[in-house]
Formats: structure tokens, sequence, C-alpha cells
């Protein structure tokens, strides 16, 4: 139990989270999870994952999305890296195809089995939300978002998380920081702003999260204030995609009248009444 304990949590530490909120995993990643140190045998399973994917009529490119880079090897000469960028689909995939004589891939096929057939909520389940549900919604995705920059972050040096997020915070909300806005909204010290926000501004917050973790991968981000530097310019683009489609400013947007602690609190209480 402890062993499967300990693998599900390396499949979750590894996933990260995209803009629509949809959960991937990048291949290089995943192969020493896999344990295969080599990355021309994993290749191969990815081929035979990809062959099962076109055999069952689905499109590969959806699951198996190329994200190769060029890589420093020394004397300033590059190389291009393969990697991919994987759904759960095709983890399941390669799982699948991997060498069943190892334990970690056979936990690996209920993990990603499983995973595979949980019920994603579509766009009309989503439309038929109250704006409190749907803030729960975004929320959760902005926790898994948050969870997954920091370790992203991490890996390219950040030490200091408060500045590293406050860098983000003051792109999208020109100039503002994680203190100045929750002054701003009237909160009480330490009362968290994600969880005094609206549905749009969970998404705007959530939209700057992803796009910030793939660039500090995409680009090879290293070193704090490179990384700093990136997640406030990437804020202030976001910032910038919404005023040009006429969109308003995060600042802008009410704030709602209960956090989502205190709706929480309310319907643990109302449940104890039952």
């Amino acid at each position: 139990m402890k062993e499967i304990d300990k693998n599900n949590k390396s499949f979750e530490e590894t996933k990260h989270i995209d803009e629509n909120g949809i959960e991937f995993w990048y291949a290089r990643e995943l192969m020493p999870i896999l344990q295969y140190s080599n990355w021309q045998n994993f290749e191969k399973i990815i081929d035979k994952a990809k062959i099962s994917c076109e055999n069952s009529d689905v499109n590969v490119l959806d699951h198996f999305i190329d994200v190769s880079k060029m890589v420093q090897i020394g004397s300033g000469a590059e190389r291009k890296q393969q990697d991919y960028k994987l759904s759960r689909y095709a983890c399941y995939l390669i799982a699948q195809n991997g060498d069943s004589r190892k334990k970690v891939i056979a936990l690996a096929q209920t993990y990603f089995a499983v995973q595979t057939r949980k019920q994603e909520i579509t766009e009309k389940e989503y439309s038929m939300l109250t704006e409190d549900e749907k803030r729960f919604y975004q929320r959760n995705l902005t926790r898994k978002g948050n969870y997954s920059l920091n370790q992203t972050a991490k890996k390219a040096g950040v030490k200091n998380f408060d500045k590293f997020h406050n860098a983000g915070y003051k792109g999208l909300y020109n100039g503002e920081t994680a203190d100045d806005i929750a002054k701003r909204k009237g909160l009480r010290y330490r009362e968290d702003i994600l969880d005094n926000m609206g549905s749009d501004e969970l998404i705007a917050n959530l939209f700057r999260i992803s796009q910030t973790e793939q660039k500090l991968r995409k680009d090879n981000i290293h070193g704090e204030q490179e990384a700093n530097s990136t997640h406030y310019e990437v804020g202030k683009k976001v910032r910038k995609a919404i005023a040009d489609i006429g969109g308003t400013m995060p600042e802008d947007l009410p704030t709602p009248k209960k956090s989502l602690k205190q709706l929480e609190k309310e319907k643990k209480n109302e449940l104890r009444k039952i």
C-alpha cells in the first residue's frame, strides 16, 4: 500500500495544469518515474503508445504534443532535446506498452486508468454552475496550478516565493502586490486574496500562472531575478490581452461578498444541522 501511495504521489507531483485546467505530464519527467534511464528506450515505448492511439481512431497530436527544445551541450553548441507534453490518456497508453516486468508499470497502468476514466466537467456543465460553484472550481485549478508553478520555479532557482508571486501580480494588476490587492479588497491580515475573487478574476490569474510555468520551462529560465522578470512580463501580457479584447481589468472586477472559506464554513454548519 505504501508503494502504491508513493508512486501515486510521484505521478501527482509531476502533473501540470494548462490554461484550460487540463492535466498533462512531460515525457522527460515521467521517464525516471517509470524506471527508464535511457531516452532512446523510452521513446520506443512512446512510439508504441502512439500506434495504439492511432489504432483506436484517436488523434495522436491531441495527446502527444511535441515540445522539443534546443539545449546547450558545451562550448556554445546546441542540440535538439526531444520531449512530449502528454495527456492522461497518452500516459495510460505508455504504461500499457511499458515493460510489464516492472512493478511500477503495473502501478502506473492502474493510476492512469483511474485518472482517464474520471469524469471531467464539460463546458455545458460549467455553464450551469452558480457563480460561487464556478469560484470553487476555478480556485481548485489555481491551487493546483500554483503548486505546479512553484515546483518549476524552484527548479529555476527561486527561493523567495513571495517576491516571485508578487512579480506576477504586479504585471497583471498594474503594479499592485498581493498586499495591495488585499487592502483594496478590504481583507483581513493574511486572508487569501484568491479566496476572495470572482470566477473571471480567478480565470485571469490561472492563465497568468499556467503561461508563466510554460515559459519558465520552454525558455529554460535559470536564476531568481530572471524568473521574477518572466513572471512579471507574463502578467503584463495577460493584462494587455484583456485590454485588447475590451475586457474588464482584474482590479475593476467586483469582490464577492463572501470568501470561499466563509462559504465552506456555512456549508459545514448546514450539514451539521441535518
